[in-house]
C-alpha cells in the first residue's frame, strides 16, 4: 500500500521535468512532499485527499470551460501519454518502412507483457487491439457455430455486440436469445440463476458484460463462466468499461475470452484495446482477418489487420505507468467517492430515480439517473446547452436516464455544479424555451 506522500511523488516525479509544470505547481508539489503522511494511507483516505487529486488533475490538458462526464465513452489521456504518442508518431514518419516497422513494432512486445501482467494472464494469451468491439467481434465471429445453434445474452448487453450476433443470425442461421436482468442487480446468485435458467439444449455460446455500459452495473462473471463450462459452453466477457476502472485479475473471472477498451479508464490513446484468449482456446478461434496456418496457436494472429498505428500501441506503456502510479485501489476509491458525492444527493431529490446500485462492489465510477417526468434526452441537452456539462442520454426499452461518469481529473466543484443543476431540474422542471 502506498503512502499519500509516495503516491504524490509517483505522479509528479515523471512530470516534474516537463514544461507544463510551472513555478506555482512546482511550489505546490514541494509542499505536497513536505506534508506529513500516515504510515499507510488507505484508499478511502486517499480518495478524499484533495491536495493529492489536485496534482493528478494537472497531469491532464482538459478544457475547464466544459465538464466532461462521459468518460465512460472515451477519456482524455494525460499529457505524458499524449507526448509519447507524438514522439512515436514523429519518429515513425522519419522513414516508416524502417522506423515504424523495424524499430518501433518490436517494442510492442514490451507493452503486451505489461498489459498481460496487469490483467494477470500469460503474455502469449493477450492481443493488442483497437477497441473492445474489435476484440469481442473476433470471438463472436471466430467461434464456430452451426445452423440452429443458440447464443445467450441479456437485453442490456452492448448494442454493437447484439448487432454482431444478429448478423450471424442472418448469415449462419444461428439464433440469439436475450433475457432481462434486474435494474439495478444486487444479487449475484440471482444473475447466475437467470443465465442458467435461460440455457437450452441448443445453447452453444454466452455473452456476458462485466460492467453494463448503460448503468455501470458490475456483474460477477466467474460463477456464470464456471456454470457454463460444466455444460461445455464458452462465455465471452465484455469488459469494455471494466479494465483499469476497478481492481481485478483474470483469475477473479476465470474466463476464456475477455476484451476491453484502453481509451476509457486506462487513459491510453484513442483506438487501443486488449483481447485475452485462454491459451487452449486460441487455436480453435478464427481471427477477423486471415492469418497463416502457422499462426493457428499464436495470439498475434488476432492482430493481423494490415498496416496499423504502432505509435498508439506503444503509448499504452505511459498509460500503464500513470495507472500504476495512481494505484488501482486508490483510483477506484476516488471514482466511487465522486459518484457518491452527486448520486447520494440525487436520490433525495423529488422524482429522481437511480438505476445504479450504490452498494459496494456493484458499481464504480458510472451511474445512471432519471428524473421522472423529464425526458432524458431533453435533460442531457439542457445540461450541455445551458451549462456545458456533457452527459449521455440513455433510452432503453426497460428504462431511461442520463449516464454520468466523472474521472480522476474531475473536480469537486464540477461534481457539485452538476448536482446543483440536477436538483434544480428535479425541483422546478426544465426551463421553458
Amino acid at each position: 500500500m502506498h503512502t499519500r506522500r509516495s503516491l504524490i511523488e509517483n505522479i509528479l516525479a515523471p512530470t516534474a521535468a516537463l514544461s507544463f509544470i510551472g513555478p506555482t505547481l512546482q511550489a505546490s508539489a514541494a509542499r505536497a512532499r513536505s506534508v506529513p503522511a500516515p504510515a499507510r494511507a488507505e484508499p478511502a483516505e486517499v480518495a478524499r485527499d484533495e491536495h493529492f487529486w489536485f496534482q493528478v488533475q494537472q497531469a491532464f490538458t482538459t478544457d475547464r470551460s466544459l465538464v466532461n462526464f462521459n468518460n465512460g465513452g472515451v477519456s482524455p489521456s494525460p499529457r505524458i501519454v499524449q507526448q509519447a504518442l507524438e514522439r512515436h508518431l514523429a519518429y515513425s514518419n522519419e522513414a516508416p518502412a524502417y522506423t515504424m516497422w523495424r524499430v518501433l513494432e518490436p517494442q510492442k512486445e514490451t507493452v503486451r507483457a505489461r498489459l498481460a501482467a496487469t490483467f494477470g494472464c500469460e503474455t502469449e494469451e493477450l492481443a493488442i487491439t483497437r477497441n473492445a468491439s474489435e476484440g469481442l467481434q473476433i470471438c463472436q465471429l471466430g467461434i464456430d457455430l452451426e445452423p440452429g445453434d443458440e447464443i445467450l445474452a441479456t437485453t442490456q448487453d452492448y448494442p454493437r455486440m447484439i448487432t454482431t450476433f444478429k448478423q450471424r443470425e442472418r448469415r449462419d442461421g444461428v439464433r440469439l436469445r436475450q433475457f432481462k436482468i434486474p435494474i439495478p442487480a444486487e444479487d449475484p446468485a440471482e444473475i447466475t440463476e437467470l443465465y442458467e435458467r435461460n440455457i437450452t439444449p441448443k445453447t452453444r455460446l454466452i455473452l456476458m458484460s462485466h460492467m453494463i455500459n448503460i448503468t455501470g452495473q458490475i456483474l460477477d462473471p466467474r460463477p456464470v463462466v464456471q456454470m457454463a463450462r460444466e455444460r461445455g459452453i464458452p462465455v465471452i466477457v465484455d469488459g469494455a468499461h471494466a479494465f483499469a476502472h476497478f481492481p481485478f485479475k483474470r483469475d477473479d473471472l476465470d474466463c476464456d475470452y475477455y476484451a476491453s477498451s484502453l481509451h476509457k479508464w486506462l487513459f491510453a490513446p484513442f483506438g487501443t484495446g486488449l483481447l485475452y484468449v485462454r491459451r487452449e482456446r486460441i487455436g480453435s478461434t478464427w481471427p477477423l482477418m486471415a492469418a497463416t496456418e502457422e499462426q493457428t496457436d499464436d495470439i498475434r494472429k488476432f492482430e493481423e489487420i494490415g498496416t496499423h498505428p504502432c505509435p498508439n500501441f506503444l503509448a499504452i506503456a505511459q498509460a500503464l505507468t500513470f495507472h500504476e502510479g495512481l494505484g488501482s485501489e486508490n483510483k477506484a476509491a476516488r471514482l466511487v467517492f465522486l459518484r457518491d458525492r452527486w448520486a447520494r444527493r440525487a436520490i433525495t431529490y423529488p422524482r429522481t430515480r437511480l438505476h445504479t446500485s450504490l452498494e459496494p462492489g456493484h458499481a464504480c465510477g458510472i451511474a445512471t439517473v432519471q428524473i421522472e417526468g423529464v425526458d432524458s434526452t431533453d435533460l442531457a441537452n439542457h445540461l450541455w446547452n445551458q451549462h456545458k456539462i456533457f452527459t449521455v442520454a440513455i433510452k432503453h426499452d426497460e428504462f431511461e436516464g442520463i449516464r454520468v461518469s466523472p474521472s480522476v481529473y474531475s473536480t469537486l466543484e464540477e461534481v457539485d455544479r452538476f448536482a446543483d443543476e440536477l436538483e434544480r431540474v428535479a425541483t422546478r422542471g426544465l426551463p421553458k424555451a
